[in-house]
């Protein structure tokens, strides 16, 4: 694994606007206090989303991107970016690819965090989502070979510099070999998750039902009782 002190810019992609904060804001907190450039990549707009019936369905889109602004301003992330596709529509497609790795070629980063490309039986329902698994496994593809390989989609990113990425956090996954301590940074989780306001029917619940994942990851992980974590699969490209 990559020491964060030879880490300078992290990129994390998601399928949704709030993935990437229930799967490592709190991590993305600890880095951007490093002094670390985060940057967010969500690949659809969240316009399936919501639970208000009285929300017009075609400001769903700009509610959930402001939401998401909102949420990465509270953990120190600046730069956001969306590449627009439909919620509940993903699919691996080369389009896809060519979008995130040229996002990729732009920000150059040292880490990609992105979902789970693997159905896993075991857990809960909700990280199985396909538009997951679907940006998931277009990350993969875009990190190897995509993004490095200088020959892959010219006309579509021909005009800039390959870029290999070293290291690739997966998150959402029964395999975990790494477990972030966000004891220090978990209420800027809970405070990042709020900002979904259209998404949570109850924020009074918010943080205790966070509470019991990320003390179990803790637990998993062989932290202090007390702790709560993040659970990544830490996987080398090198």
């Amino acid at each position: 694994m990559i020491d964060d002190n030879e880490v300078e810019r992290i990129l994390c992609i998601a399928a949704h606007p709030d993935d990437v904060d229930y799967g490592s804001a709190g991590t993305v907190a600890g880095w951007t206090a490093k002094g670390i450039e985060v940057v967010y990549c969500v690949v659809t707009d969240g316009d399936a989303g919501g639970f208000d019936p009285a929300v017009p369905r075609d400001q769903i889109a700009g509610i959930r991107r402001a939401e998401q602004r909102a949420a990465a301003a509270e953990i120190g992330v600046t730069d956001v970016r969306f590449l627009g596709y439909p919620d509940g529509r993903l699919e691996v497609s080369l389009t896809l690819r060519a979008d995130i790795a040229r996002v990729i070629r732009e920000v150059r980063p040292q880490r990609v965090v992105c979902q789970n490309p693997q159905r896993n039986q075991q857990a809960m329902i909700y990280g199985n989502h396909p538009d997951h698994i679907a940006a998931a496994e277009a990350t993969m593809c875009a990190v190897y070979p995509d993004a490095r390989n200088e020959f892959t989609f010219i006309e579509e990113i021909g005009d800039l510099e390959p870029w290999a990425v070293p290291e690739v956090w997966v998150t959402e996954g029964p395999q975990a070999n790494h477990y972030s301590d966000i004891t220090a940074t978990f209420e800027k989780k809970v405070a990042a998750l709020l900002q979904h306001r259209s998404q949570i029917t109850d924020p009074d619940r918010l943080r205790e039902l966070l509470r019991p994942w990320n003390a179990g990851n803790a637990t998993a992980g062989g932290l202090p009782e007390g702790s709560f974590a993040e659970a990544f699969l830490v996987l080398s490209t090198a």
